[in-house]
């Protein structure tokens, strides 16, 4: 049997009457910028997130983007991120003219280690940007003391986090902003790119409405050096649809976690801790092996595809050698790097194909 990583078409197949009469009915609106239904996902969405405002922009990176020039980010100043992302969390840093500072992974959890962050932390630095990496909510409350006590704002990267919850909230507005991707392969996907921002605090949605507008709240009056970053509505009808379905896709992803964890072979495998207090949305399941290739190899013969997340920290990736940061100088992110391995794990996957993951770790 061939175990697809994720099957997106399967998720499509479900939903898929609910899906079509969805898009169907924003074509036959005739409104394709913005409108009500952009405005009908980001109050469904807030509410799903209890918080008080969702603003609806282009795609994941805009989310962060946007979020940091919101929040007051300028050329100069210095933005604390994990030593071991997807880069585009440092990518939304350096467009806004501002510094990545990395900090390493707790080893534990493979998120931003909050006892290594202060160190890190400069007469320029204006924000701590932690990542809910795989779907496990980072370490909040020791971040948001932290900034707190140096008058810094927090802006979570939610991309992989959707419905998690950190001490009983959902992840959303734990911080003063947090930026969420809705990439096709995320817990909540679009069929394309789309992405938001969520906040409690009003003046900073507003913000962000104007700079995702052309940097405009009336047409052709401009306020602002704004951007073209806007949720379409076509991918807004389509989140509306997904997002009543995303608490049960979730629970399905627990179920196979569980499964996997239950498996001495795989339990005896590193893999990352979430905090106690927190719920997982298992957006991935990693592991981490001396020999990863070896265990990625000797899985794609057993037919099961699998992916890693991430091969190359972004310090040593080229786009940031200008930085000059040696490629040891991060030594946790680097073994991550060597020995992470996601195995598949999605809400369609089937009995069998379960059953023929758990079959090649036995």
């Amino acid at each position: 049997m061939q175990v697809p990583f994720l099957d997106l078409r399967a998720g499509y197949r479900e939903l898929r009457a609910e899906i079509d009469a969805a898009i169907l009915a924003v074509l036959d609106r005739g409104a394709y910028i913005l409108g009500p239904e952009v405005e009908a996902f980001e109050a469904e969405f807030a509410a799903y997130c209890e918080t008080g405002h969702a603003v609806g922009v282009a795609n994941g990176l805009d989310a962060l983007r946007l979020a940091l020039l919101a929040l007051g980010v300028e050329p100069g100043d210095e933005v604390i991120v994990p030593a071991n992302t997807f880069i585009a969390t440092w990518l939304a840093v350096s467009q806004c003219g501002a510094t990545p500072i990395p900090v390493e992974p707790a080893e534990g959890s493979h998120t931003l280690d909050p006892q290594r962050i202060e160190a890190a932390i400069g007469p320029r630095t204006r924000v701590i940007l932690p990542v809910h990496l795989y779907g496990h909510p980072a370490e909040l409350e020791p971040i948001l003391a932290i900034a707190e006590r140096h008058g810094l704002k927090v802006l979570e990267d939610a991309a992989q986090a959707h419905g998690a919850r950190y001490r009983g909230r959902r992840i959303g507005g734990h911080g003063d902003a947090a930026a969420w991707s809705f990439y096709p392969g995320k817990n909540l996907g679009a069929l394309g790119d789309a992405g938001a921002v969520t906040t409690d605090h009003p003046e900073l949605a507003e913000r962000l409405r104007v700079l995702r507008n052309y940097g405009s709240r009336e047409k052709y009056f401009n306020e602002a050096l704004g951007y073209n970053s806007r949720l379409d509505p076509v991918q807004a009808a389509v989140l509306r649809v997904k997002l009543r379905h995303l608490d049960a896709w979730n629970e399905r992803r627990r179920a196979i976690a569980r499964r996997y964890l239950e498996l001495p072979a795989i339990a005896a495998l590193a893999r990352p801790q979430a905090p106690a207090d927190s719920e997982s949305v298992w957006h991935l399941f990693v592991v981490r092996h001396p020999e990863r290739n070896a265990l990625q190899a000797r899985l794609a013969e057993a037919g099961i595809a699998t992916l890693i997340h991430y091969p190359l920290p972004p310090h040593r990736q080229q786009a940031y050698t200008h930085l000059g940061l040696a490629a040891s100088a991060f030594p946790v992110a680097n073994r991550l790097a060597a020995e992470v391995l996601s195995l598949p794990l999605g809400p369609q996957m089937t009995e069998e194909q379960v059953g023929a993951v758990e079959r090649a770790f036995t």
